[in-house]
């Protein structure tokens, strides 16, 4: 923002001002894109807001309207709350969660030794054993955060553990553990905040959801240190991210010194630090922005509220990556992973599709897709990056179908029909190429290639030219879901094209599961499958006598296998019962699979939400509970939310890449609503912790998107009775509705009914009813607790 521009406003006339501001407003309208509908701009009503013991900081014009800023100094996360003269107002809540580790055993009182070395998931087993669900603060507690034992990076700097910046800025502004950016260091106003007081801080956001970063800092009697710092949504600089300040520090509700900062040091009369007026018009402009940008994310109501908010920020994350907020990017800061050489990294694309269609960013999928189709997509469905990753091809035409069965959107279909066509061609050819092996080959029939794209950096890449299980299974998946769009689009020349595509899916479906059976280790126990046939050792122990290994990266080749969900129940629960008992978990979450080590053991961050969706599927619910709690509290930084690729159970940093930031939405929406993608089922409530239910409050999700349309969905228990509300979409309904009531522990279900008729339960739990809709929409469904 233009500092002498705003003193030009503050000392125009109200008239004046409010041109300017309509100006403004108008121009920020056609560039952030339609800001949607009134319940998510944030504004409370007029006579709704209440700063009853708060301390007026400033006041300031705004528009027609003088704004008032209170800040609630009586409790360190006390609230920010704006009011207009007209009566309305925004209030902006303040998080922290401790950065450091807090006192009691590391690690379950696991030997970290034992852990990392063991070839079970000893954490995870640990957290499991009572058979019921996982305790959220055991799991929290399980290894300390990320970052609190972090060493200086090479050259002695401390690692930065967030970033802030808009959607229009082409780069991002690090945030460092004490506050300071590249260009700004509240040390210099503050000296306090260093050493143990930076240790021991606590990070959050201010606004819930918003990319304030906030830090707080302990003192040495009753008060603390508190830095804000966010990024300028009204800033025109291409890359350069300009940011506001706020150093200060708070005790006994007062505050007893503050300092304000934009972007840099003062510097002569020509530089001067900003007025309070000024960051506080900033901070609204910047709230306003982030409502805008966000307004189409499906809406969430949970008991905690930090869980919606963490949804909310994976996609604010998103944008402030993404230059123009579109332009993909893996990493952020730093050439790993910022660099170009990175941008058509294929997970970056089916990540963000993934997301955002199921979260309901249809605008954001479309732009995505797009971009991807037309920069990183040439005419022979090759994309433009250093390594493709064979099953990723499979996994893309999955998506381009999902993303036309949720937005009935085919202009795109039609603008990348060949470049998707090719697509699927070179999936064929790889086929036909296996095909003309000898049968006796452990891969005929199987697809051979690259299963990770760091494959082309050795020497030899043909290592991992193989016939990975995964590639076939994506394909499988691929082929299955394009034929279908083809189809239903009655595409000129589609229907032949379809018919191929569909019967290469069925042989290649046969041709994997038989060789996965030949290749099961049925001699230990339990039963070992690895990620391609022919190994004979498994990818542990070659990992540790092979180097390198046609074994590495096994993470992905599970994680794949099982996403594409085209294996028998009972091979995919062998699947999954082999990775956790043979080295690929790791505190319930995918490890990165690496040769044992002592002192750590990696947590996958990305990519491994598709071992996930596995577990929801074949109902192994407490296993996925586990796998969203470890992954918010061990692959995050706390507080801040940093989402890293790798990290680890010893405290240490990690790199931060945007598609692990996107797993929890993911993982949020399948647990409210889940549709299976070969039956016409759709689950409502499926993964729902127990103490969630159990808590009293009303846990709602408002369309949501499926196959079928959107759909709204709540759960409460009140009064000795829970009550589940379904809303579909009008024109197609799934065959069979299915609601699950994952009741607190210690209650059991009684009777039930569905809109007032009697109903019974079923499942292997006796906890599901199972409602066929035909031609209705609305459910209410109320089961009795005993």
């Amino acid at each position: 923002m233009d500092r002498r521009r705003f003193l030009q406003v503050m000392a125009a006339t109200t008239a004046g001002m409010a041109a300017m501001s309509a100006m403004a407003e108008g121009q920020n309208a056609a560039e952030h894109g339609k800001v949607g509908n009134p319940g998510a701009t944030g504004l409370l009503a007029p006579g709704s807001v209440n700063v009853e013991g708060h301390t007026l900081l400033c006041q300031f014009p705004r528009g027609k309207e003088t704004w008032k800023v209170y800040e609630d100094l009586r409790t360190r996360d006390g609230v920010i709350t704006f009011v207009a003269s007209n009566g309305t107002g925004r209030v902006l809540i303040k998080t922290a969660e401790a950065a450091f580790s807090e006192e009691g055993p590391e690690h379950l009182g696991l030997d970290i030794k034992d852990i990392c070395m063991a070839a079970p998931d000893l954490l995870a087993n640990k957290l499991l054993e009572g058979g019921g669900d996982p305790d959220e603060e055991q799991v929290r507690r399980a290894a300390p955060p990320m970052n609190s034992a972090q060493s200086r990076r090479p050259g002695g700097r401390v690692g930065w553990e967030t970033v802030v910046g808009t959607r229009e800025c082409s780069d991002t502004m690090p945030v460092y553990p004490s506050g300071n950016t590249r260009t700004y260091h509240p040390v210099q106003y503050f000296h306090e905040i260093a050493g143990d007081r930076v240790a021991k801080r606590h990070d959050g956001l201010v606004g819930g959801w918003m990319p304030a970063v906030r830090k707080v800092f302990p003192d040495a009697g009753r008060g603390h240190y508190e830095v804000v710092v966010f990024g300028d949504v009204l800033a025109k600089d291409r890359f350069i991210v300009q940011t506001w300040h706020r150093t200060a520090h708070i005790e006994d509700g007062k505050m007893t010194k503050v300092e304000f900062g934009y972007s840099y040091p003062a510097y002569t009369r020509r530089r001067q630090d900003p007025k309070p007026e000024e960051f506080y018009h900033g901070l609204l402009e910047f709230a306003e922005y982030w409502d805008g940008q966000m307004h189409d994310v499906a809406l969430l109501s949970l008991p905690e509220r930090s869980w919606v908010d963490m949804t909310r920020y994976a996609f604010v994350k998103e944008q402030i990556v993404r230059p123009g907020g579109v332009y993909p990017k893996y990493g952020a800061v730093d050439r790993d992973y910022y660099g170009p050489e990175y941008d058509g990294f294929q997970d970056i694309f089916t990540m963000a599709l993934t997301a955002n269609l199921e979260m309901g960013r249809f605008a954001q999928a479309h732009d995505t897709f797009d971009n991807y189709f037309t920069e990183f997509t040439d005419a022979k469905g090759m994309i433009n990056m250093r390594g493709p990753e064979t099953a990723q091809f499979g996994l893309t035409l999955w998506l381009i179908a999902r993303y036309y069965n949720y937005t009935q959107d085919k202009t795109l279909i039609v603008k990348h029909r060949e470049k998707i066509e090719q697509t699927a061609i070179l999936l064929a050819e790889l086929q036909d190429e296996s095909l003309k092996l000898p049968q006796t080959d452990r891969g005929y029939g199987l697809i051979w290639g690259w299963n990770e794209s760091d494959s082309c950096l050795n020497a030899d890449p043909s290592i991992w030219n193989k016939p990975y299980f995964a590639n076939a299974a994506m394909t499988v998946r691929g082929w299955r879901e394009i034929a279908q769009l083809w189809r239903m689009l009655k595409l000129s020349g589609g229907e032949a094209m379809a018919a191929d595509w569909e019967r290469r899916s069925k042989l290649l479906q046969e041709t994997l599961v038989a060789s996965i059976a030949k290749n099961t280790r049925n001699d230990m126990k339990p039963a070992y499958i690895g990620t391609l046939p022919g190994t004979k050792t498994t990818f542990r122990e070659a990992m540790e006598k092979e180097r390198p290994t046609e074994q590495g990266w096994a993470h992905r080749g599970y994680i794949e296998l099982l996403q594409a969900d085209v294996l028998p129940d009972e091979m995919a629960n062998t699947v999954i019962d082999c990775m956790r008992a043979y080295g690929a978990m790791t505190l319930g979450v995918v490890a990165n699979v690496q040769p044992p080590n002592p002192e750590s053991r990696g947590i996958l961050g990305f990519i491994s939400y598709g071992y996930a969706q596995q577990l929801l599927r074949l109902d192994r619910i407490e296993e996925y509970i586990l796998f969203l709690y470890s992954h918010r509290y061990h692959d995050h930084s706390r507080g801040s939310w940093t989402a890293g690729e790798v990290s680890g159970i010893n405290g240490g940093g990690a790199l931060f890449c945007i598609p692990a930031q996107q797993t929890i939405p993911i993982l949020m929406k399948w647990m409210l609503v889940f549709e299976e993608p070969d039956r016409e089922i759709l689950h409502v409530g499926r993964a729902l912790p127990r103490e969630w239910v159990g808590s009293g409050k009303e846990i709602r999700i408002e369309q949501a998107p499926t196959r079928w349309g959107r759909v709204d969905y709540s759960m409460i228990v009140s009064g000795g009775q829970v009550v589940a509300k379904v809303a579909l979409a009008n024109g197609r309904a799934p065959k069979d509705l299915h609601v699950r009531f994952r009741v607190p522990a210690g209650k059991t279900l009684g009777t039930v009914t569905v809109n007032g008729q009697s109903a019974e339960f079923s499942g292997a739990k006796k906890d599901t009813v199972v409602v066929a809709p035909g031609n209705r929409k609305r459910f209410e469904v109320v089961a009795l607790l005993t």
